[in-house]
């Protein structure tokens, strides 16, 4: 696993519902990179990867609301809500053409910032998730889970995070690591965000897209290319094997690999 510690100044802006929203700008070069972390998570999660793209474009971390360094004081926690917290950074930055890169819930939110900026982005990356856009959690399962989750956030976090989100081969690191953040955020926030991605359809905002879509997932789950390609025709999707839902940490090296030749794809 690569280690890389850096220090960046952070700046703030306020979302649409006045949220402060912490991000990090580092580098120069279009387009610009603008990286958005999954529920639970901060703009660490990306540590790895900032200052190798750095050296050939603009690259962007932010902290969603209610995560990391940014303002908690949301009432309405939803996917569309988060994007406009990517709208905010993008806005502020005055960024002309970005490429979204997303983990897990931030698939989703990449989908809702780039229905708010469609002339700024060039290209969405979704990592480990929007694996099948059609498939929909049923309500009672969404329910059940949030009760579960209610009444003992820490064990059932710690229970769905063992054995859904890490693969066999998972170091041991990223294990503690990614545990430890979504144990340390509180459940006034985790709960109706985790809500927010459990009930989100992303087929309306997936089938608008007019940008390439191309995913780095795992094989944790299956991704079903086909039926996504039903709704949106030029997804496509690489699949790295022998990791978890956090590819970002668990193999840096391939990760970057894989992401530098989607950005060379995006560029013919």
């Amino acid at each position: 696993m690569i280690l890389s510690v850096f220090v960046l100044a952070a700046a703030v802006v306020s979302s649409a519902d006045g949220v402060p929203i912490h991000f990090t700008d580092q580098g120069k070069g279009e387009p610009a990179l603008v990286f958005v972390h999954c529920w639970s998570c901060d703009r660490h999660l990306w540590d790895n990867q900032v200052p190798v793209f750095a050296k050939r474009h603009r690259v962007v971390t932010l902290d969603l609301a209610g995560h990391g360094d940014s303002g908690r004081g949301r009432r309405d926690w939803s996917i569309p809500a988060f994007g406009e917290d990517v709208k905010a950074v993008v806005e502020k930055l005055g960024l002309k053409q970005v490429v979204l890169v997303g983990s897990s819930m931030g698939g989703p939110v990449s989908l809702e910032a780039a229905r708010l900026m469609p002339g700024r982005i060039v290209g969405i990356v979704p990592v480990d998730t929007l694996q099948n856009v059609s498939e929909r959690v049923p309500p009672e399962q969404v329910a059940g889970m949030l009760k579960l989750l209610e009444a003992d956030y820490k064990g059932t976090t710690t229970q769905f995070m063992n054995q859904r989100l890490f693969a066999a081969g998972t170091p041991a690191a990223v294990k503690e690591r990614m545990l430890a953040g979504a144990l340390s955020v509180p459940p006034e926030v985790a709960v109706p965000s985790i809500r927010a991605v459990l009930t989100y359809d992303p087929q309306p905002a997936f089938g608008e897209m007019k940008v390439p879509v191309r995913a780095i997932n795992s094989d944790l789950n299956p991704t079903n290319v086909d039926g996504n390609q039903k709704v949106l025709p030029g997804f496509q999707a690489v699949i790295m094997k022998g990791v978890g839902h956090y590819p970002m940490l668990e193999d840096p090296a391939r990760f970057n690999e894989l992401l530098a030749g989607i950005l060379r794809d995006f560029r013919k």
